[in-house]
């Protein structure tokens, strides 16, 4: 299912908030919190919410699902901004695999 261009905004809005939050008070803010405390740290807090997403999933508690993965997506886009990846250095990657087998892509790979 394709979704109208206006829903993949949602995720660049998030991404500029959490952005905009990188100066901002630890104490203020619990992105700029993250932010402050290292990627270790924000890779920590992206595992715990993959492995809840996953929990979801296998329960197969629809609700919990996208919940979950509304807070995967959050704390993706937050280990994006700590290391200088943007959305569009994503969609960019998503577009150059778009027709390509996953069998084949995975073989190109270099790592």
């Amino acid at each position: 299912m394709i979704k109208p261009e206006n829903d993949i905004e949602i995720l660049e809005r998030l991404y500029a908030v959490i952005q905009s939050r990188v100066d901002v008070d630890a104490d203020s803010s619990y992105t700029a919190s993250l932010l402050a405390a290292g990627t270790a740290k924000i890779a920590q807090k992206f595992g715990e919410e993959a492995v809840e997403t996953v929990i979801a999933a296998t329960i197969g508690d629809n609700q919990q699902i996208v919940g979950e993965s509304a807070d995967l997506l959050y704390h993706l886009l937050i280990v994006w901004a700590a290391s200088g990846v943007t959305p569009d250095d994503v969609w960019k990657e998503l577009a150059a695999r778009e027709g390509v087998s996953g069998i084949t892509e995975k073989a190109s790979r270099t790592n």
